[in-house]
C-alpha cells in the first residue's frame, strides 16, 4: 500500500515538473492521508479505550462485595486509561509533526 502511494506521488510529482509542485503534492498528500487515515483510525481506537475503561467502571460498581471482580475492573479501568493516553499522545505527536512541517 505504502509503494503505492510513494509512486503515485512520484507520478504526480514528474508530471508536474517543478521542484515547489513535488513538495506541495507530497504535502497534499501527506494531509490526505493524515486526514483520511490516520486520524480516524486513532479515533477509533480512543474509543475503543473509553468503552473498555467504561465497562472497568461498570464491572467494578457491579460487583463492589467481590474483592477479585472489583480488582479486574480497576485493571480494566487502568488499561482505558492507559490506551486513552496513548491514542492523546500519538494526536499530539502526529499534530506536532503537520505543525512542524507547515501543513
Amino acid at each position: 500500500m505504502m509503494d503505492f502511494l510513494v509512486q503515485k506521488a512520484y507520478a504526480v510529482t514528474t508530471l508536474g515538473g517543478s521542484t515547489a509542485g513535488s513538495n506541495e503534492t507530497f504535502d497534499v498528500l501527506f494531509k490526505k492521508i493524515n486526514d483520511n487515515v490516520v486520524s480516524p483510525v486513532i479515533y477509533l481506537i480512543m474509543s475503543l479505550a473509553i468503552v473498555y475503561f467504561i465497562w472497568g467502571v461498570m464491572v467494578f460498581i457491579k460487583n463492589a462485595d467481590n474483592v477479585e471482580l472489583r480488582k479486574e475492573g480497576s485493571m480494566h479501568m487502568l488499561w482505558g486509561i492507559i490506551g486513552i493516553f496513548i491514542m492523546v499522545s500519538a494526536k499530539g505527536i502526529i499534530y506536532l509533526i503537520i505543525s512542524s512541517m507547515g501543513l
